[in-house]
């Protein structure tokens, strides 16, 4: 075995193995993870990245479907004797990871210039132009500090203007616009800091900026040790007064898992609304609540949206407090992306929810996801996608991939894809936990965890970063740490282009829908898995945050799917 070539499939069954470990499986969902079929087209590796993530994401999409058919089991009062056959595909699993960067308006994708117009059809979510203009956009990003061969990556998250603030720069420069010209101006000013002072800036100022560590040096902080064990997502009884509740009191359509669940999402940007996408995706009624107060990245929503109806309430204005319970009351799961402790603030906490499953008499799933976890130093930290990569070392990782002695941010929020989909699992769990043995289920996930699991997963053999770094192309590998991650991520999709066509082909792994929110044709990524004789997929388009009534009732459905 050990001269075998390597296949991606078999890793991925290795992951599923190590997962089913890591994480033990009710018995019902075990037996049902040992047949699915993993397929691919070419049984090879995609991304030019060092670490398994297509493979770690199969095995995940394999536990996420495994769920999802346990769950239609119950529904249908089968005894999981079906007989059904499940699929997780290779390419279909891939463009999932990059699902953001294939989705398109009008045929304009979220690197085109000319997709902006398209945006502004609704109101501009980008508040305070942290995405809409180039010199504060890169106020989220990696740079070298005042000590050479040591990087921070500073992020002014959607709020540019302190993390510039903190570092002597001014909020605006409309003088400046080419990648250069921004990063000549941004990088002197963080190279007067080190890391620590750096820190103490970030902590004074909140922001969710971190230093750059390689992973042998993340474990060894304090925050490192107490997560590295951890498993990679968990699921804890929140409250054990109320009864199971089958999944067989709702009349919904019969061949779709989750139909008649009600899902409410407080979540922004990727991790969190993937959650959300993926429980649309088998059937759930997804109800995303944003506050208008908050910006938000207006492309993300396109892809991230589908599905979904999308409104916006004020938690902290008593009108919207109102609608917002009384929208709970109903709810069978509420997805929380925010930093620990934010929600609960407002009084919406694990307490709250428990107290509203008994007085209800049936429970409630609440599904936590965040950055840096919940035990440890550095459990309150903000943060996102970028931040958990350079902290635990995978940033360092891909810099050493490509060659160099710097870190660099991988290609893609491939991180965030695979923390929603721990999400999902853990939103399912709970589920499936509250039709058998009844209670309220707590889910946690994070994106430290994810890259954990990374590492854990391993690191490509040799042979095959050889050949990932042939596939990538000098200009991939001419990139270094100030490169923005659209700018890696635009590299790496125009090599795609060129080296696997079909992978990027959207009708091979896109729905197409007129969204009436947009006024336009608007292209998202397929759900990954197939599972014989069930419903998987979309009953609307997307739609930008707040476009809808904050109610249950989702009237006439007005979009619809046309070609490709």
């Amino acid at each position: 075995m050990a001269n075998s070539p390597y296949s991606c499939l078999a890793e991925a069954g290795r992951i599923s193995d190590l997962l089913s470990s890591l994480i033990p499986l009710p018995g019902p969902v075990e037996e049902i993870r040992r047949i699915v079929q993993f397929t691919a087209s070419r049984d090879l590796p995609y991304f030019p990245i060092p670490f398994k993530e297509t493979e770690v994401t199969v095995a995940l999409k394999a536990i996420e479907g495994s769920f999802a058919y346990a769950i239609q089991c119950l529904r249908e009062g089968n005894n999981f004797a079906t007989g059904r056959r499940i699929f997780v595909n290779l390419e279909k699993t891939t463009a999932f990871l990059f699902e953001a960067y294939l989705a398109t308006v009008n045929g304009y994708g979220k690197l085109d210039p000319e997709v902006k117009k398209f945006l502004k059809v609704v109101p501009d979510t980008d508040l305070l132009q942290a995405q809409s203009n180039p010199y504060r956009r890169m106020s989220a990003n990696l740079y070298e500090t005042k000590r050479r061969g040591q990087y921070y990556h500073i992020h002014g998250s959607l709020e540019a203007s302190k993390t510039l603030a903190m570092i002597g720069l001014e909020p605006f420069r409309p003088d400046l616009q080419a990648h250069e010209d921004i990063v000549n101006a941004i990088e002197p000013a963080v190279r007067k800091f080190t890391v620590e002072e750096l820190e103490v800036l970030n902590s004074q100022n909140r922001q969710a900026g971190v230093p750059a560590l390689k992973h042998e040096d993340f474990l060894k902080t304090p925050h490192g040790k107490m997560n590295a064990s951890l498993p990679p997502w968990s699921v804890d009884n929140l409250e054990n007064a109320t009864p199971p509740l089958p999944f067989t009191r709702s009349n919904a359509d019969p061949r779709r898992p989750l139909a008649g669940i009600k899902v409410i999402e407080l979540c922004r940007i990727i991790a969190g609304p993937i959650i959300g996408r993926i429980l649309n995706e088998y059937g759930a009624d997804v109800l995303k609540i944003t506050s208008p107060n908050l910006s938000d990245v207006p492309f993300f929503q396109v892809d991230g949206n589908m599905g979904k109806h999308a409104a916006d309430l004020d938690l902290k204005n008593p009108e919207g407090r109102r609608v917002f319970e009384e929208l709970v009351a109903e709810a069978d799961v509420v997805l929380d992306g925010y930093r620990p402790g934010a929600i609960e603030k407002l009084g919406y906490g694990k307490d709250f929810f428990a107290a509203l499953a008994k007085t209800r008499g049936y429970g409630i799933v609440v599904v936590n996801e965040n950055c840096f976890g919940y035990e440890g130093e550095w459990a309150q930290r903000p943060g996102w996608q970028q931040i958990a990569d350079c902290v635990t070392g995978v940033a360092w990782e891909q810099g050493k991939f490509m060659g160099l002695d710097e870190p660099v941010v991988p290609p893609f929020p491939i991180s965030d894809y695979g923390t929603g989909c721990m999400g999902a699992i853990a939103a399912l769990t709970g589920l499936y936990n509250r039709a058998v043995v009844g209670g309220s289920w707590h889910g946690k996930v994070s994106l430290v965890q994810y890259d954990l699991l990374l590492f854990k997963a391993g690191l490509y053999p040799p042979e095959i970063q050889d050949q990932l770094r042939a596939i990538a192309g000098e200009d991939f590998l001419k990139l270094r740490h100030s490169h923005s991650v659209d700018q890696i991520s635009g590299t790496a999709l125009r090599r795609f282009r060129e080296r696997f066509p079909d992978l990027v082909n959207q009708a091979t792994y896109c729905d197409a829908w007129y969204s009436h929110a947009y006024r336009n044709v608007v292209a998202a990524v397929k759900p990954v898995v197939e599972i014989e004789g069930i419903r998987i997929g979309f009953r609307r388009g997307s739609r930008p945050n707040g476009t809808d009534k904050p109610t249950w009732d989702f009237g006439i459905e007005e979009d619809y799917r046309v070609a490709v």
